[in-house]
């Protein structure tokens, strides 16, 4: 029961901190060195990771009508007046083309270097560091941007050369845990002129790809040299169910509040926490 109740833990902690831009791979390295769970070391590398296929269900659900490249019904940019054509939703297709554009860089680092760079990065310094500079660059963003109009509005208006630009701010989550992949990629597209609430949206369905391609991974490598308890595969259906039920309200919170304010309380708070971090593991309490 104490394991299950970890489970859900981690599954709310899972749930704020993916769509929040603060960073759910730093958060669950934490909570981890805090709350462990009773599991062998194969399985939490895996769970970590697996677990956001629930917050990827939330997204899918929240956005289905803005995703989903096929129906007739508010079909906006049909491929075709008549027949098969007219059921296809060409607009939400480049949307996809875009959003494999931007994933291009960080799958071929996660796919060649993911044990390399668990190896070398995850741990508590390089999480509070990242949080610290991350957390920086919302509130020197931010106070550049003050006053300013955004020169993209729509996801319409990200194109090729934009979506590439996002997926290389995108790498650096991939490569540094702590960056948050939100994050990062919110932050590329603030500085690229997109604005708040289209920045978000794109960050949202660039999970879908990103998150499931990585679990697919991490899920077949686990799959491949060790086996699961009955009590571990408890643990991950009970962190994942979690993990979808708060990301819908997470999403839907973070949408409405972009609406009226700015990034820059997360920056306050990811430079806190970096700071506490490193506290913490120079006291010997995390590392």
């Amino acid at each position: 029961m104490i394991e299950i109740l970890k489970a859900i833990l981690f599954g709310i902690v899972e749930g704020i901190t993916e769509w929040l831009p603060i960073s759910s791979t730093g958060h669950m390295i934490l909570l981890n060195e805090i709350v462990s769970l009773d599991v062998s070391d194969e399985f939490y590398s895996m769970f970590e990771v697996v677990i956001q296929l629930g917050a990827i269900l939330a997204v899918v659900i929240l956005f289905w009508n803005q995703i989903w490249p096929f129906g007739k019904k508010d079909n906006k940019e049909p491929l075709a007046k008549t027949g098969a054509g007219a059921y296809i939703k060409w607009d939400i297709f480049k949307l996809w083309f875009h959003i494999l554009v931007s994933c291009v860089p960080a799958a071929i680092v996660g796919v060649l270097f993911d044990e390399q760079l668990e190896a070398l990065f995850y741990n508590y310094q390089t999480v509070a560091i990242m949080l610290i500079l991350f957390g920086v660059a919302f509130i020197v963003i931010e106070n550049y941007h003050k006053g300013k109009k955004a020169k993209v509005n729509t996801l319409v208006g990200i194109d090729y050369k934009l979506a590439f630009w996002i997926g290389m701010f995108q790498l650096i989550a991939a490569i540094f845990p702590g960056t948050s992949r939100s994050g990062a990629t919110i932050v590329g597209a603030l500085l690229l002129g997109i604005s708040r609430t289209v920045a978000a949206e794109y960050t949202f369905f660039l999970a879908i790809p990103v998150m499931f391609g990585a679990s697919l991974l991490k899920g077949a490598k686990f799959l491949m040299n060790a086996t699961m308890t009955s009590q571990e595969g408890v643990i991950l259906v009970v962190g994942m169910v979690v993990a979808f039920a708060v990301s819908l309200v997470v999403i839907k919170f973070l949408m409405e509040y972009i609406k009226k304010h700015d990034f820059k309380v997360f920056g306050w708070y990811r430079i806190i926490l970096g700071v506490i971090v490193l506290l913490c593991g120079f006291a010997g309490f995390i590392g």
